[in-house]
Protein backbone atom coordinates (compact mmCIF):
# COMPACT_ATOMS: atom_id res chain seq x y z
CA UNK A 1 0.00 0.00 0.00
CA UNK A 2 1.26 3.33 -1.11
CA UNK A 3 1.34 6.16 1.64
CA UNK A 4 0.90 9.90 0.25
CA UNK A 5 2.08 12.30 2.21
CA UNK A 6 -0.24 15.07 3.32
CA UNK A 7 0.01 18.71 4.85
CA UNK A 8 -2.73 21.02 5.69
CA UNK A 9 -2.72 24.83 5.38
CA UNK A 10 -5.39 27.26 6.50
CA UNK A 11 -8.01 28.60 3.39
CA UNK A 12 -9.49 31.91 4.58
CA UNK A 13 -11.84 31.63 1.34
CA UNK A 14 -12.90 28.11 2.67
CA UNK A 15 -12.89 29.04 6.31
CA UNK A 16 -11.37 25.65 7.56
CA UNK A 17 -8.25 23.71 7.21
CA UNK A 18 -7.35 21.98 3.65
CA UNK A 19 -5.65 19.04 3.54
CA UNK A 20 -3.20 18.59 0.71
CA UNK A 21 -0.19 16.39 -0.96
CA UNK A 22 2.88 17.43 0.36
CA UNK A 23 4.19 17.78 -3.13
CA UNK A 24 1.97 18.99 -6.00
CA UNK A 25 2.68 20.11 -9.79
CA UNK A 26 1.80 24.04 -10.98
CA UNK A 27 1.81 24.30 -14.61
CA UNK A 28 1.74 27.78 -14.20
CA UNK A 29 3.65 30.27 -12.00
CA UNK A 30 2.93 33.76 -9.86
CA UNK A 31 2.93 36.16 -12.86
CA UNK A 32 2.29 34.03 -15.93
CA UNK A 33 -0.38 34.75 -18.07
CA UNK A 34 -3.48 32.58 -18.77
CA UNK A 35 -6.07 32.12 -20.64
CA UNK A 36 -9.72 29.83 -19.50
CA UNK A 37 -10.09 27.06 -22.07
CA UNK A 38 -14.04 27.33 -22.42
CA UNK A 39 -15.10 30.78 -21.15
CA UNK A 40 -13.69 33.51 -22.88
CA UNK A 41 -11.25 35.49 -19.97
CA UNK A 42 -7.40 35.53 -19.24
CA UNK A 43 -5.44 36.63 -16.37
CA UNK A 44 -2.52 36.78 -14.21
CA UNK A 45 -1.75 34.10 -11.88
CA UNK A 46 -0.99 36.10 -8.51
CA UNK A 47 -1.21 32.98 -5.63
CA UNK A 48 -1.88 29.45 -6.59
CA UNK A 49 -3.56 26.43 -4.21
CA UNK A 50 -2.10 22.96 -4.38
CA UNK A 51 -6.03 21.89 -4.24
CA UNK A 52 -9.29 22.87 -4.40
CA UNK A 53 -9.08 25.56 -1.24
CA UNK A 54 -12.25 27.56 -1.37
CA UNK A 55 -16.06 27.40 -0.17
CA UNK A 56 -18.11 24.36 -0.25
CA UNK A 57 -20.79 26.85 -2.04
CA UNK A 58 -18.56 27.92 -4.31
CA UNK A 59 -17.46 24.28 -5.59
CA UNK A 60 -20.81 23.43 -5.61
CA UNK A 61 -22.22 26.02 -7.84
CA UNK A 62 -21.02 24.74 -10.86
CA UNK A 63 -23.01 22.06 -12.53
CA UNK A 64 -21.72 18.65 -11.69
CA UNK A 65 -21.44 17.37 -15.15
CA UNK A 66 -18.50 20.40 -15.71
CA UNK A 67 -17.05 20.48 -12.41
CA UNK A 68 -13.29 19.69 -12.05
CA UNK A 69 -11.62 17.51 -9.47
CA UNK A 70 -10.05 18.76 -6.56
CA UNK A 71 -7.08 17.38 -6.30
CA UNK A 72 -5.05 19.66 -8.68
CA UNK A 73 -3.97 23.06 -8.02
CA UNK A 74 -6.04 26.31 -8.60
CA UNK A 75 -4.78 29.78 -9.64
CA UNK A 76 -6.02 33.26 -8.16
CA UNK A 77 -6.00 35.25 -11.45
CA UNK A 78 -6.54 38.77 -11.72
CA UNK A 79 -8.33 38.63 -14.45
CA UNK A 80 -10.27 40.41 -17.20
CA UNK A 81 -12.75 39.12 -20.28
CA UNK A 82 -13.07 42.80 -22.63
CA UNK A 83 -15.62 44.12 -20.29
CA UNK A 84 -14.62 43.81 -17.02
CA UNK A 85 -11.51 43.50 -14.11
CA UNK A 86 -12.22 40.75 -11.40
CA UNK A 87 -10.27 37.45 -9.82
CA UNK A 88 -11.38 34.49 -10.61
CA UNK A 89 -10.51 31.32 -9.11
CA UNK A 90 -9.46 28.56 -11.86
CA UNK A 91 -8.08 24.84 -11.93
CA UNK A 92 -5.22 24.01 -14.09
CA UNK A 93 -6.97 21.80 -16.15
CA UNK A 94 -9.33 24.46 -17.35
CA UNK A 95 -5.76 26.88 -17.82
CA UNK A 96 -3.41 27.44 -20.97
CA UNK A 97 -0.88 29.80 -21.37
CA UNK A 98 -1.39 32.85 -22.99
CA UNK A 99 1.93 34.62 -22.89
CA UNK A 100 1.70 35.68 -26.20
CA UNK A 101 -1.51 37.78 -25.58
CA UNK A 102 -0.32 40.59 -23.83
CA UNK A 103 -0.01 42.25 -20.82
CA UNK A 104 -3.56 41.68 -18.87
CA UNK A 105 -4.95 45.24 -18.52
CA UNK A 106 -6.79 44.79 -14.56
CA UNK A 107 -6.47 47.57 -12.25
CA UNK A 108 -4.67 45.59 -9.32
CA UNK A 109 -1.81 44.51 -11.51
CA UNK A 110 0.26 47.71 -10.54
CA UNK A 111 0.29 46.76 -7.33
CA UNK A 112 1.15 43.00 -7.22
CA UNK A 113 4.03 43.33 -10.14
CA UNK A 114 6.50 45.34 -11.96
CA UNK A 115 7.73 44.55 -15.32
CA UNK A 116 6.05 42.73 -17.91
CA UNK A 117 8.63 41.06 -19.94
CA UNK A 118 8.76 38.08 -22.20
CA UNK A 119 5.07 36.98 -21.66
CA UNK A 120 5.00 37.56 -18.22
CA UNK A 121 5.19 39.68 -14.92
CA UNK A 122 7.66 40.01 -12.25
CA UNK A 123 6.05 39.88 -8.81
CA UNK A 124 7.01 43.19 -6.73
CA UNK A 125 9.85 42.58 -4.55
CA UNK A 126 8.55 42.11 -0.71
CA UNK A 127 5.27 40.38 -2.11
CA UNK A 128 6.69 36.50 -1.41
CA UNK A 129 5.65 34.39 0.97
Amino acid sequence: MERIERASFFSPQAGRLIEAPRHSHARFGIGDIVRHKHHDFRGVVFDIDPVFANSEEWYESIPQDIRPHREQPYYHLLAENGENAYVAYVSQQNLIGDGDGGPVEHPSVEQLFDDYKAGRYRLRPGLTH
